[in-house]
């Protein structure tokens, strides 16, 4: 599977091939900050498979939280294209910012329904987690 997306400015390209580790939904209270409240929807892709072709995202990492995540964001229009985790293979892929988000094809997976919100929708037949799904 081949993916390209970017940010909502265009500054910030990127091309991610392979097959999806994961496809998912995230209600995290990290995830509403970034998202403007709704949970996050995200694809897990080889990182080997993912590159930038257009433009260098700005990184952020908190400093103040042990193991904490990277993020990847144009510096211009402020768009979250993907996050990197310590310790997981994987970049975490935004699904908004790719260029056909219906590639998606829709989460297998709600994480993080501990901080879910009573406004977020939950399909019936999607496993959820109030965390991270057992390995």
């Amino acid at each position: 599977m081949t993916l390209e997306g970017g940010c909502y400015c265009g500054a910030v390209r990127y091309v991610a091939e392979g097959t999806p580790m994961l496809k998912a939904q995230c209600h995290c209270r990290a995830c509403q900050h970034i998202s403007g409240g709704a949970p996050n929807m995200f694809m897990l892709m080889p990182p080997d498979g993912f590159r930038y072709t257009k433009g260098k995202p700005k990184q952020f990492k908190r400093a103040d939280l042990e193991n904490a995540v990277t993020r990847e964001f144009c510096a211009e229009c402020g768009t979250h294209m993907v996050t990197l985790r310590p310790g997981l293979p994987a970049v975490v892929l935004k699904i908004g910012t790719l260029d056909d988000p219906g590639q998606f094809g829709g989460p297998k997976m709600a994480i993080f329904t501990e901080d879910r919100q009573t406004f977020h929708h939950i399909p019936d037949d999607l496993p959820t987690f109030e965390k991270l799904p057992p390995r």
